[in-house]
């Protein structure tokens, strides 16, 4: 009897980095295996595992319901599952309400409730996935309500640090007509960052081929291999929307000190993992560019899961 982690991404390197060695983990699971070990061990699909050798499940992916159904249906006791991600739940008021439905009918009913028990939707139908919202709701509710904003802001959209490419989907979800830059090494962190290795690992997998295929508007994408700023090769453009998701402070002030200056007036930055205690790097790269600049720019933070904080230019009034 072993211990199996589900999930080979960001939520695997830091269950290593918080104590648990690899040499404790007999095997990874994962539903869209991009390669075949991980830190060594290795990597198979839920229905080819021996659940009956697994004394703990480590559930690392934010996909919680999803894993939640498919251990149902492997026949994995719950007792044996420990979720790490998106494991937070209120109580709902509602659920002994069996009588609703039978008197309102399902549609009246789904119209009447709140989607989500936390906070309230947006006045408006979202045009983001409700799968998509439940894993991190204030992150993707936020980056909807900025891009409804910015219908008279010029400009680009760009992200730097694509990862594996679903923050950078609903960005291309949002914006179909806006032209996005897609910046990424595809091979993880520059060794001067210092990444831990499964961190690193955790890193790699996406090419920028499959990047592509998995936006849902393509012909808009301009993806740009190879480590920032060298590649930017000389790109100058200006934008409305930008995305910093670098994980350190060498790469984060390189992304301030070429994207702040490009934001046009009325655009937003938002700098991901600035509230993260895990990457101190985000915030010390905020407060070296601010002292460059000697002055504090305007910003918003977050409380999503990783402590985004949203940066303003303010809009020039004539």
């Amino acid at each position: 009897m072993g211990i199996y982690v589900w999930g080979t991404g960001c939520g695997a390197s830091e269950l290593i980095a918080q104590g648990l060695g690899a040499g404790q983990i007999d095997l990874f699971v994962d539903s869209y295996p991009r390669t075949g070990q991980f830190l060594g061990k290795p990597v198979i699909r839920p229905e080819t595992a021996d659940w009956s050798r697994c004394a703990l499940l480590i559930v690392t992916t934010r996909h919680t319901q999803d894993v939640a159904r498919r251990c149902q249906e492997l026949g994995v006791d719950a007792q044996r599952i420990l979720y790490l991600k998106d494991s937070v739940r209120l109580a709902d008021r509602n659920q002994t309400c069996t009588a609703a439905k039978e008197v309102l009918g399902q549609e009246l009913l789904n119209q009447l409730l709140p989607r989500h028990r936390i906070i309230p939707a947006p006045p408006f139908q979202s045009a983001l996935a409700e799968a998509d919202l439940a894993g991190d709701y204030v992150r993707l509710a936020t980056l909807e309500l900025l891009c409804r904003r910015l219908d008279t802001v010029p400009g680009a959209a760009a992200e730097l640090g694509v990862y594996r490419g679903f923050f950078a989907g609903c960005i291309n979800r949002l914006l179909p007509q806006r032209r996005l830059y897609l910046f990424d090494s595809f091979a993880g962190f520059s060794p001067e960052e210092g990444a831990a290795p499964a961190f690193q690992e955790a890193h790699h997998g996406i090419t920028h081929q499959a990047l592509r295929q998995s936006l849902p508007h393509p012909e808009q994408a301009v993806i740009i291999p190879g480590f920032f700023p060298k590649s930017l090769n000389g790109l100058e453009d200006r934008f409305c929307l930008v995305s910093l998701d670098v994980d350190f402070q060498e790469a984060t002030l390189a992304g301030l000190t070429y994207f702040w200056p490009r934001l046009n007036p009325g655009g937003y930055l938002l700098l991901h993992d600035w509230g993260n205690p895990r990457l101190p790097g985000v915030a010390q790269a905020l407060e070296a560019y601010e002292q460059r600049l000697h002055q504090r720019l305007c910003a918003l933070p977050l409380c999503d899961y990783a402590g985004t904080l949203v940066l303003c230019k303010p809009p020039v009034f004539e």
